[in-house]
């Protein structure tokens, strides 16, 4: 993985330039994993204070280890505080000091929602509450946080615009929605103002692609580096807008340094581009060839997977116009640039673990 950033372009330099003119204390939740550990890297590299909040059940300490190898000395601006927002003392105990918080701590997967919603509940909603609450009672300055494209739900229309929602899907869509509700809530009642951001598919490096419930991209990059089997679910016209980290962590930042007066907004994060599975499928393919990794074999349809929607596609006018959001990286881009990870950083990690 090369050492550029989305802020190394000329065209991002007046954001870079607002967030180095001072430092300032963030709390990332969710920091040891995929998102989380992307987003204390660029701030780390950015000269920032960064506490980071994790209680491990997803993330990773290889994630944080992998970030400190890469930034250097600023890792001592770095302070893990090893919790669980359901913890209401320990979110209490993490704002100690802090001005913007970075809330990307949630249990993600559609599937794990409906193998275990309670679980899924207790933290993406509960949790959620924990930690805005906790924000407010600090007077904190800023607070964005991790929405998701679930929300739309049974929405048919595309694109996806951010006024206008289905009914949920799944547990998670639910769990995703009740946290939009409530910092809807807390700018009505408490005058606290936040930023939700909905995510479409982010991929990127430190996506761990082992798990029941690994993201497509990197399970299926793994898989073919493997020489095993592909499933798609449905006949694989079902289509994602694929987002890369890089576009994700841009975002949280912009939103993070938005003059928006205390007020409650929600934002799309992707590229405003539709991939089907089948297409994706064969860009991997196609990624991996540059690695001499040929994959020879056919992937396999199964059953559509309960409460998936079958299309996706963001809008991001609202994004652009509000806080300059402008994605860097394309799906081919951003398949470019991730390669490196999977294909010989992740596994190297692996073997040592």
């Amino acid at each position: 993985m090369d050492n550029t950033f989305w802020f190394d372009d000329q065209q991002q330099a007046y954001l870079k330039n607002r967030i180095t003119s001072t430092t300032r204390h963030w709390l990332v939740t969710g920091a040891a994993g995929f998102i989380g550990s992307n987003l204390v890297e660029s701030l780390l590299r950015l000269g920032q204070s960064v506490t980071g909040f994790d209680n491990f059940a997803t993330g990773h300490r290889f994630n944080l280890d992998h970030v400190a190898a890469r930034v250097g000395e600023q890792w001592q601006n770095f302070r893990l505080i090893e919790g669980d927002i359901r913890d209401r003392d320990a979110c209490a105990e993490a704002m100690d000091g802090v001005q913007i918080v970075l809330h990307q701590a949630a249990l993600g997967s559609v599937p794990r929602s409906i193998d275990d919603p309670r679980t899924s509940h207790d933290v993406n909603v509960t949790g959620f509450l924990n930690i805005i609450d906790a924000a407010r009672l600090a007077g904190v300055e800023s607070f964005v946080y991790a929405a998701s494209s679930s929300t739309y739900g049974d929405e048919p229309n595309l694109p996806k615009v951010e006024d206008r929602i289905g009914n949920p899907l799944s547990p998670y869509a639910a769990t995703k929605l009740f946290d939009e509700i409530y910092a809807d809530i807390y700018r009505r009642v408490y005058d606290f103002g936040s930023v939700g951001l909905r995510y479409f598919n982010v991929f990127g490096p430190r996506q761990d692609p082992q798990g029941a419930y690994a993201a497509v991209i990197p399970k299926w990059t793994d898989r073919m580096i493997e020489g095993k089997e592909i499933m798609i679910n449905g006949d694989g016209v079902t289509s994602r807008d694929f987002c890369y980290v890089d576009n994700a962590v841009q975002a949280n930042l912009r939103a993070a340094m938005a003059e928006l007066e205390g007020r409650n907004e929600v934002f799309n994060v992707a590229v405003g581009q539709q991939t089907s599975l089948n297409d994706l499928f064969a860009m991997i393919r196609g990624e991996l060839e540059g690695y001499q990794v040929h994959y020879d074999r056919d992937p396999v349809h199964g059953d559509f997977r309960k409460g998936d929607v079958r299309h996706s596609l963001a809008a991001i006018d609202k994004a652009r116009d509000m806080i300059g959001y402008a994605p860097t990286h394309t799906i081919a881009e951003g398949l470019t640039k991730a390669m490196p990870w999977y294909v010989n950083e992740y596994p190297a990690i692996a073997k040592g673990k």
